[in-house]
């Protein structure tokens, strides 16, 4: 049994509807499937991983942050066990870096003592406190006016946008329904249970919906009546190094957290860049995504606090995240006014880590409200394998070549990114169907240059592969297009053809 993925239309009913294709609806979706269960996901945007799951900071947290005994504890360390065992099948890349949390000072040492007892209150195994000389044989670019660190072994790093699609392709090919562009105007009630959700694509009937919105979770709820937590978006900005840097850093360095936010990180991530950030500011708008003069600057700061030597020289991008804040715990559970909807909301860090835990706690709660859960025989826990091009060895290459030509052809020269690549990106079962789905899928447009040679080839061969004209490409989000037919542009100019 395989299910579907895109712009296409809604089934009449399904046992489940979950509501929103970031991380966390993703692997709930997947957690699912292995259940005889019809499951359908709608997702706003014309991709997964849209929203929040786009720009975060893949990072696996081990758990030693988190109040012992909230969601965020359990679901934390339980998700960095879990991501341990799925994501090589999943297609996900993962290192296993370990992260330290850097003290500057005798103080901060006292709260780096405090992390390490919290997590091991939470169950974090191998938390250790390193002087600052083994800090520095370690992290070599650390400021050398540090007293010391918390070593977790456990904490790891991810790509977000292909845990996400791991979890989308695995839902589809065991039966999932993925709708994009599909977004809810209604959710029916009557007698304070669900009765279906209504959308710009149609209506179906449910008895159970999951609230996976992320950002606009508050107000999901709020179209089913409830009204019991609010979301405040909170903005955290970046900026992406260029992997000319090399090894600045061996792994995540956090400095030592304040109440509001893990503080600005120097990390590197799972394709060798390094990145800074982010801030944390709330704010009001669940689209603001812009990028800031005086935020960038507070990041530059903050992160010369841990590595003083930034080089500034190679940033190839800056860019911002917004996490759906909805006070110290995440939301997580059945709706206390309104039958068949629950929760898997305000969740924001560690969520992408939490995400395969939510997805086990998620089925569990639905289970509690009534739904009937019937192991499905089948179930394939694996995607298949996709060669990476540019990880290959100069025979394995070779052989690729030899057996489809179109790997001769490399679109992406900063990331050494090959034709056949963004092919079977577009044609996979959760395949990409814009620009930026390509870059998150296959990196095609993630270099030095930022898609300013590969750009026009990438929208070349998606038009070519989806058959549509060039003019119906679009970069990322639904009116995001590229071009404008001739008419358009003289209108614009106001040009008479």
């Amino acid at each position: 049994m395989t299910g579907t993925f895109g712009a296409g239309p809604l089934p009449a009913t399904a046992d489940v509807v979950v509501i929103g294709g970031g991380v966390v609806g993703c692997a709930i979706a997947r957690e699912l499937t292995r259940f005889e269960l019809s499951v359908l996901l709608i997702e706003r945007a014309p991709d997964v991983a849209t929203g929040t799951s786009k720009a975060n900071s893949g990072i696996l947290h081990a758990g030693f942050d988190a109040d012992p005994g909230t969601w965020k504890a359990k679901l934390n360390v339980r998700g960095a066990r879990l991501y341990a065992d799925l994501a090589e099948g999943l297609g996900i890349p993962r290192k296993a870096t370990g992260s330290l949390v850097v003290a500057k000072d005798a103080g901060q040492m006292d709260t780096v003592a405090d992390l390490r007892q919290r997590g091991r209150d939470n169950g974090v195994p191998g938390l250790e406190i390193w002087n600052r000389d083994r800090l520095l044989a370690h992290e070599p670019n650390v400021s050398p006016e540090v007293a010391g660190a918390l070593w977790a072994p456990s904490g790891a790093i991810v790509c977000p946008f292909l845990a996400t699609v791991g979890f989308a392709e695995n839902a589809i090919r065991n039966g999932a329904r993925i709708v994009t562009e599909c977004a809810v105007t209604g959710i029916d009630v009557v007698g304070g249970a669900i009765t279906a959700v209504c959308t710009t694509r149609g209506r179906v009937a449910t008895r159970f919906v999951v609230n996976a919105a992320g950002l606009h979770s508050g107000a999901v709820a709020r179209l089913a009546g409830d009204d019991s937590f609010t979301i405040r978006p909170r903005r955290g900005e970046y900026i992406l190094f260029d992997r000319s840097v090399g090894q600045l850093v061996n792994t995540v360095l956090f400095p030592t957290p304040d109440k509001v936010s893990k503080g600005i990180l120097v990390a590197p991530t799972v394709h060798g860049n390094v990145f800074i950030g982010p801030d944390a500011v709330d704010i009001d708008d669940p689209d603001d995504r812009e990028t800031t003069a005086g935020g960038l600057a507070g990041i530059v700061a903050g992160a010369r606090r841990i590595v003083p030597a930034l080089p500034l020289g190679t940033a190839i991008t800056e860019f911002a995240g917004l996490r759906a804040a909805a006070g110290k715990d995440f939301v997580i559970g059945p709706s206390p006014v309104t039958r068949g909807l629950v929760h898997a909301a305000g969740i924001q860090s560690p969520g992408l880590t939490s995400a395969p835990a939510i997805g086990e706690a998620m089925v569990e709660v639905l289970a509690e409200a009534g739904l009937k859960l019937r192991p499905r025989a089948g179930f394939v826990p694996v995607n298949p394998a996709k060669p990476r091009f540019h990880d290959l060895d100069r025979p394995a290459q070779a052989a690729l070549v030899a057996a489809d030509p179109l790997y001769g052809r490399v679109i992406c020269r900063c990331e050494t990114i090959t034709e056949a690549e963004i092919v079977a990106a577009i044609l996979s079962p959760c395949g990409a169907r814009t620009v930026d789905g390509v870059k998150r899928r296959v990196r095609a447009g993630a270099g030095r240059c930022q898609g300013g040679f590969c750009g026009p080839r990438v929208t070349a061969i998606l038009a070519r592969e989806l058959g549509i004209p060039v003019t119906a490409v679009r970069k990322d989000s639904a009116d995001s297009w590229l071009f404008l037919p001739r008419a358009d542009i003289g209108a614009a100019e106001g040009i008479h053809a």
